[in-house]
């Protein structure tokens, strides 16, 4: 005899069996409902029902017995799982409302919206994030959202003229890592931030910090949207949207995409970024043109408003492509070196440094040159490089470990430091330090830039977040004089001083001195150079004055009185990295690593 019992207190719907009928254990005998929800109670073995204990209609209490069972076989104390139905030649009803109700979320839906942008040489919303995820990796959330405009428009016009509420967002996987993706589309309300595609936002952005997931953003688009009206809002100046992207900054790498017209709340969004990849084509803009005229600035057209040669040359961009199809494949290339080294890469010719640098030491060259001696193959991603062009800064790989580097630009000032190049330098650091990207360092620099003009420029206090941000690296550091180190700004580029770095060697051609040696010479040897009639008999003087300097000052010299680690064949600078890059540790971080948006 075997007793089934009420997994819960319930009403008796229906009984499926009677008294004498045969059943098989998992068979459903009675259907109970409790709260409005209907539980089928299977039998727990197999024989014939003795005796049903509730009428239909009846309340049974938890664990009371609902039948007796005469067991005629091995009774079973659990349901076998059941097998998953046939599969239905037709779509159900529920489910073809879901297919259908996506299926307006589509550009395929949307025929002259997506002609009008293809029209403009631009791409949807949808197309760009198809081409930055890994092939059916992306899993889009809040697609069924439409306008909080219910109160003025219909719902079938919602649906139909603002899918997403203007914004596609999820989780995706790129170059094989999972990763947020957020897109304004443009074709939607011109992509202004509608009370939805805000909570949308914030939504995944919750979900990108506390998975520390990166974050990438297509930021076209017009800033908040007055139109909404399904919520009662006066300014909307309370939404947390800004203050949750913002909180990404120095937990994950963050990219901003900007393709036409970003403005207003679009560009604030932007401007977080850890870097900003930009069309040739883009404006980027705190105000649109109806903001400007509205604040009795003036009447310009969009394409007057912050245009990208602008924005390249004063810093905002960091990597100018030309479309939105090289936007992406920048996107995913710079978003690579911060998910790990590559099993793969092909190392440049090692000999060719040793003639990167003159051996006429007064002759400017190219110093990424040695950048691309040094770095993996066709590995290297420059960083700004319309702004702050004394120093180059870019990402790269050094046998598959992915590294930040510095270059001094002896092809501007001579390789002086300005504040826009500190500036550039400064941030540099940062980002490669809130993110675990060792730093490599070539130095060639006179030292900073001095004189009357430049003060005018604040040099003093944008030269010194070189030394502060390097304080407070936990990053690896290696320093590579390849000719000049002169002075401050020679300290600056090794992180502080020539004993901060985990190594500072120097190439044969390096010099060094407090100061450049020609400067040296005339307020040291000032007596000496004056007590001599101006002409040739000087300048000869001078020369020998210079040449001494020089020899004392020699790549030699430094190494022997071991104020630089070594002096090394330019050939061996690769394997001094990568054995250095195997021994350095980056330390764990102690506190806040916040990337100055500058």
């Amino acid at each position: 005899m075997t007793e089934l019992r009420s997994p819960l207190q319930a009403q008796v719907v229906q009984w499926l069996v009677a008294p004498g009928d045969a059943v098989r254990a998992g068979d459903v005998v009675v259907i109970l409902e409790a709260m409005k929800m209907e539980h089928e109670v299977r039998s727990p073995g197999s024989g014939r029902v003795r005796e049903r204990l509730f009428g239909e209609g009846e309340t049974v209490g938890e664990r009371e017995v609902l039948l007796t069972l005469e067991v005629g076989a091995v009774s079973a104390l659990q349901a076998p799982i059941p097998a998953l139905p046939e599969r239905a030649e037709e779509i159900r009803q529920d489910l073809q409302k879901v297919v259908e109700r996506h299926a307006l979320t589509l550009d395929a839906a949307r025929p002259e919206a997506v002609a009008k942008r293809h029209a403009l040489g631009l791409r949807t919303a949808r197309e760009n994030v198809a081409a930055l995820c890994d092939p059916g990796s992306f899993d889009e959330y809040g697609a069924l959202a439409v306008a909080a405009q219910r109160s003025r428009r219909s719902e079938e016009d919602l649906q139909r003229n603002t899918p997403a509420d203007g914004m596609v967002t999820g989780m995706a996987s790129i170059n094989g890592r999972r990763a947020a993706v957020l897109a304004y589309d443009a074709t939607v309300l011109a992509g202004t931030q509608g009370f939805r595609n805000h909570q949308k936002t914030d939504r995944l952005l919750g979900i990108a910090l506390k998975n520390r997931l990166p974050v990438v953003l297509f930021a076209e688009g017009g800033g908040g949207r007055p139109g909404d009206t399904d919520m009662p809002i006066v300014a909307g100046l309370h939404v947390p949207t800004f203050a949750s992207f913002a909180r990404l900054n120095g937990q994950v790498p963050v990219i901003g995409i900007a393709a036409g017209r970003c403005f207003a709340g679009n560009a604030a969004l932007l401007g977080c970024c850890d870097a900003i990849i930009a069309t040739a084509g883009s404006n980027i803009g705190m105000g649109g043109p109806a903001m400007v005229e509205g604040g009795g600035l003036g009447v310009f057209r969009p394409e007057e408003i912050g245009p990208a040669a602008t924005q390249h040359a004063n810093g905002v961009i960091d990597v100018l492509v030309e479309d939105e199809a090289e936007a992406v494949a920048a996107a995913r290339r710079y978003l690579a070196f911060f998910q790990g080294p590559s099993a793969s890469f092909q190392a440049p010719e090692a000999l060719a440094l040793r003639d990167v640098v003159p051996e006429n030491r007064l002759r400017v060259y190219d110093s990424r040159a040695a950048l691309a001696g040094l770095a993996d193959v066709d590995s290297l991603l420059e960083l700004r490089t319309g702004f702050g062009i004394g120093i180059h800064t870019a990402l790269g790989r050094i046998g598959g470990r992915p590294v930040g580097l510095l270059a001094s630009n002896p092809l501007h000032l001579g390789g002086a430091i300005d504040a826009d190049a500190a500036d550039k330098a400064a941030r540099f650091m940062q980002l490669c330090n809130a993110h675990g990207l060792p730093l490599v360092s070539l130095i060639d620099t006179p030292g900073f830039m001095v004189g009357p003009a430049i003060e005018q420029q604040a040099q003093v206090r944008h030269v010194s977040r070189m030394f502060v941000a390097a304080a407070h690296l936990r990053v690896p550091f290696f320093s590579v004089v390849l000719r000049k180190g002169y002075g401050l700004g020679a300290m600056a580029m090794a992180a502080g001083g020539f004993h901060a770095p985990d190594a500072t060697v120097a190439w044969p051609s390096g010099e060094f001195g407090g100061m450049g040696l020609e400067g040296a010479v005339r307020l040291g040897y000032r007596k000496e150079l004056e007590a001599v009639p101006e002409g040739p008999r000087r300048e000869a003087l001078f020369e020998q004055l210079v040449a001494k300097q020089y020899a004392a000052g020699a790549a030699l010299n430094m190494a022997a009185t071991l104020e630089i680690d070594a002096v090394i064949d330019p050939a061996d600078t690769r394997g001094w990295l990568l054995r250095g890059l195997e021994a350095a540790r980056t330390a764990p971080a102690t506190g806040p690593l916040a990337i100055d948006t500058w």
